[in-house]
């Protein structure tokens, strides 16, 4: 064998003090890069999953009533606040007529109005309260009264174009003083 044979598989370690110094530096250097990483992790104060779960709001918060949550209660007896056409169309019309869902036609778009706008406005209150094809008797939310949906029909037709003037409420006749 040739010297310059022996040469290429010689070790880096030549001396025992070497051969130590590589095996503490194999079980150490591991070992302080895991120390120093678990101490940077523990250092920070961090609150821990649940640890604001015994503030008074978090209590108070658990033991409240089902009922309380995002219900609200109406009396039935009390008069009726009838909405705009442009909130009924927010609360109940949009979810079809801002998309075009089921051949809804969209608000705004006088291509699709223009022939229901033909027919009158009579005849599109009376297909919105009574229902048309796929569309339910008013919109599927049977508390609205006619007069909100009117002027949720004409709210949406002047939208494609239409002069349809929103019904007011009828005035209630005023009821008459009682004699003592």
């Amino acid at each position: 064998m040739s010297d310059a044979h022996k040469e290429e598989h010689q070790s880096a370690i030549k001396t025992p003090k070497q051969l130590i110094l590589a095996i503490a530096a194999g079980f150490l250097i591991p070992i302080i890069c895991i120390v120093l990483l678990v101490e940077y992790v523990t250092t920070e104060q961090k609150a821990g999953a649940g640890s604001d779960g015994q503030t008074a709001t978090a209590i108070l918060a658990r033991i409240k009533p089902v009922a309380d949550a995002g219900y609200t209660f109406h009396d039935a007896a009390a008069p009726k606040q009838l909405l705009s056409g442009e909130e009924v169309y927010k609360s109940t019309c949009m979810a079809c007529h801002s998309a075009g869902v089921a051949g809804a036609p969209k608000v705004g778009d006088l291509a699709a109005w223009k022939a229901r706008i033909g027919q009158g406005y009579d005849t599109l209150v009376s297909h919105a309260v009574n229902g048309i094809r796929a569309m339910p008797a008013k919109g599927g939310n049977p508390d609205l009264s006619d007069i909100e949906i009117a002027r949720t029909v004409a709210y949406m037709a002047n939208q494609a174009g239409a002069s349809f003037k929103a019904p007011e409420p009828k005035a209630e006749p005023a009821a008459p003083a009682e004699k003592s």
